[in-house]
Formats: C-alpha cells, structure tokens, sequence
C-alpha cells in the first residue's frame, strides 16, 4: 500500500510516514478519537489529508464522478471516496452525526464494495452519556477497551502539547505562518498515522521556528469555518502582509482544551456540535490573539454554509465569505476580493 504524503500545488509536504500494513488501515472521514483506533494496534489515516496532497486530487474528483457520484456533491466525499479506493483501504470509520450530512449515504455506497464501515456519532446536544456510548462501541468494535484508550490519551496529549506551542508561536510571538499552523493542527486529526515521527517532526519544527525573528505584519486574521480545499489563500494572504494568527477548526483538530478523560475531550472539541459552541470559542480567540478581521471559509454544497449568516449576526468583527467547490489555485475574482478586503482592513486600523 502507497502511503506517502508528497509536495502539491495545494499544500506543501509536511511528513513522509512509512507505508503501515494494508490491514492496520483504519480511514477515517474526518477528527474521531484516534485515540481507540491506536489502542487497537491500528493506524488512523485522515482520508482528507490523502485526498488533498495527491499528485492530483482533482483527478479523484472527476473519478468518483465518473462512478455515479452526483456533481452538485461536496468534492470532499468525492475525494474522500476515490483515496479509500485508491489506497486499497478495506475498512473506514465515518461520522454519521456532526459532521458532513452526505457521510452517511457515503459508507453506504462504500458498505456496497466491500469496505467495513464503522459508524460514529457525536451526539446533537453533548449528550455525555450517549457519547460515552459511542465510545465504548467504537472500543469494541475495534477489538479495544476505553482503559487503554485513555492511556493512549496520556501519550497524545504530550504530543498535542507541542502543536499547541506552534499555535502560540504563531499568535503570541508571529514567528510561524498561517498556513504552517493549519498544517500542523489539520494533521492531528491522525497525526499522519505515525505518533512517533510526528512527535520528532514536531520538535524538530518548534526548534527552527525560535529562532526565527517576528513576521512583519499589520493586519492580523482569523480563518473560521472548514479547511479550504483551494490552495494559495495563505501565500496570497502572506503576499499581502498579513498574518493568520487564528485557524478556528483547525486548531480545533488538536484538541486545545486540558481534559480529564476521552469523553469530556470529545465534548469540548467544538465543530460537531452548536453553533453557539463555536462562536464563543471564536470571539475568545479573536480577543486574546487581536484579530482584525476574518475570512470564513465555506465549501460549495455543505450544509453548513447557512452558518455564514449566524457568523456574520454574532460575531461583529469585518468578515469576507469565500466559497470553493473544487480542488486549485486562488483565481483572478477571489484575488480581487481579497486584496480589497485586506485594504479596507488596513484602513480601518488605528
């Protein structure tokens, strides 16, 4: 099995894992707790991350289009669907509940080819007691038990701890890039299969980065909603002499909250749940790291695009929508918009 993360034109390579065995492959369509899957001897690949760096990820698009995947459907299902097949993977976790709303119909279609499907929720309303259900179903199913995914968590957390120092560097002392810490935080989400190595990529990074001298900069924004699948938005951004100092669901990906135990984890990580949850995260955010503006990030056929009004009522900060649907470069309209966004900012800074 290929597993190798390589340099594209949508982000840059961050880790090189070593190909795991084709059976220790768990997919998985989004942040679950990774935690039972590596106390189960098993290795968690982010089926987003896969999709995203291949050589070629619009090709995986226009793929499962060519298999009967809709077109007005959510290119991330569709790249999620064409990685599972591409790798080979034979078994996927899916989160049915608090995340994409086409999950489901997706691990039914991936179900009909052979691949075992593990079903996940993260229950509406932070039901403690259902998510412990669901917890310790997904232990079972996986051949685990909660008290070794908690040990796991112990180990994680650790290594979480050092990604946490990147956000910092990134808003407190501007000495890491947006577009780095989207990358280190949207990796959490499976640690790229390899706690390990990305513990020792990890350190490596935080000891390069001190030393580096403070980013110029005068505009300071927030990036809020799902990871882009556009690349360039951050090297345009950078281009512009801005700096990213907050990636909302991306920082979500790391688990930012000192917990207890795996369910409370879960209960605090924001972005399956309401959307009261994560505007009070988000207003924290924009206060303690002085955001001037922010660009909220939404993907062509989600559900969650509604979210932009709510964002724009609460929030209360200047904020610029930008929609994509496939895989690509930032094009001549997104610029334009973006650099009079950035102006418009600059102007109003005291």
């Amino acid at each position: 099995m290929e597993f190798i993360y390589t340099e594209t034109t949508n982000y840059p390579a961050l880790l090189v894992p070593e190909a795991p065995a084709a059976e220790k492959v768990v997919g998985i369509t989004t942040t679950v707790p990774i935690e039972i899957i590596f106390a189960a001897g098993l290795v968690p690949v982010d089926l987003n991350n896969i999709f995203i760096t291949d050589d070629d990820p619009s090709w995986l698009v226009e793929k499962a289009e060519s298999t009967g995947l809709p077109r007005n459907n959510c290119a991330w299902i569709k790249g999620i669907f064409s990685a599972t097949k591409k790798l080979g993977i034979k078994k996927v976790i899916g989160v049915i509940e608090g995340d994409c709303s086409n999950t489901y119909a997706l691990m039914e279609v991936l179900g009909s080819e052979g691949i075992e499907v593990i079903p996940f929720k993260y229950p509406y309303g932070r039901d403690r007691r259902l998510l412990l259900l669901q917890l310790e179903a997904l232990a079972q199913a996986l051949g685990t038990t909660m008290d070794r995914a908690e040990g796991v968590k112990k180990e994680l957390n650790r290594i979480r701890g050092l990604v946490h120092e990147i956000d910092r560097l990134t808003h407190e002392e501007g000495k890491v890039t947006g577009e780095e810490n989207h990358i280190w935080n949207v990796s959490c989400s499976d640690m790229m299969g390899n706690p390990v190595l990305f513990e020792q990529k990890a350190r490596a990074f935080l000891e390069e980065a001190r030393e580096r001298p403070p980013i110029p900069h005068k505009v300071r924004l927030g990036f809020i909603g799902v990871p882009p699948i556009c690349g360039g938005i951050y090297s345009l951004l950078e281009e512009l002499g801005v700096h990213v100092a907050f990636n909302e669901i991306q920082r979500q990906f790391s688990m930012p909250y000192p917990t207890n135990d795996l369910v409370e984890q879960y209960l605090l990580y924001t972005y399956p749940y309401d959307i009261e949850g994560r505007m009070r995260d988000i207003k924290e955010e924009v206060k303690r790291r002085h955001i001037h503006g922010l660009i909220h990030y939404i993907q062509s056929f989600c559900f969650r695009n509604i979210y932009d009004t709510l964002f724009r009522k609460g929030l209360g900060l200047p904020m610029l929508t930008l929609e994509c649907d496939r895989p690509g470069g930032v094009d001549g309209q997104m610029r334009t918009r973006i650099e009079a966004f950035v102006e418009m900012l600059r102007k109003n800074i005291v």
